[in-house]
């Protein structure tokens, strides 16, 4: 896995089919959620070379493209932003958008997603349009409560536990 600000992701060799439009969308929308990250924990957009072309046999989704934005309080508690590229299948994309919180179930999850959207890449929506699609969303979240109760109770999930 690669780190780095977006100017540095090899966008032509991870999605080599984008129009030198698609990768201007692309640049500007990552542009306003680095703005909308401003001042707050600072995180690096990953990607991974070996992922943008799909082997059938591997587990899981891989992630091409990827930007997750942590936020730690008191207590050990965590917040977690994502914006994510994905290959779902043989020339098939996906952009996943969520807000996940730590896990305080009697059970050990590790973390929940609270708020979840997948935009799916195909005929009638581009990779810069899902793209977009994702990232309104992500800003939206990066502008509500910060608080990680805040989002558990919103999706009926148990309060962090106090020692």
């Amino acid at each position: 896995m690669m780190r780095g600000a977006f100017g540095d992701v090899p966008l032509a060799a991870l999605f080599p089919l984008l129009t030198p439009t698609d990768v201007d969308s692309l640049s500007q929308t990552a542009g306003t959620v680095d703005a909308a990250r401003a001042g707050r924990t600072t995180a690096d957009w990953e990607w991974v070379l070996e992922h943008a072309a799909f082997e059938g046999t591997r587990l899981g989704t891989p992630i091409i493209l990827g930007l997750d934005v942590v936020e730690h309080a008191e207590g050990g508690d965590q917040l977690e932003f994502l914006l994510q590229v994905v290959r779902t299948g043989p020339g098939r994309l996906a952009v996943d958008a969520a807000v996940n919180v730590a896990c305080w179930c009697a059970t050990d999850h590790a973390t929940h997603d609270v708020d979840a959207m997948r935009f799916v890449v195909g005929e009638q929506t581009s990779l810069p349009g899902a793209f977009r699609a994702g990232a309104e969303r992500l800003t939206g979240w990066l502008a509500d409560p910060h608080d990680a109760d805040h989002w558990r109770a919103k999706a009926g999930l148990p309060p962090k536990r106090i020692s």
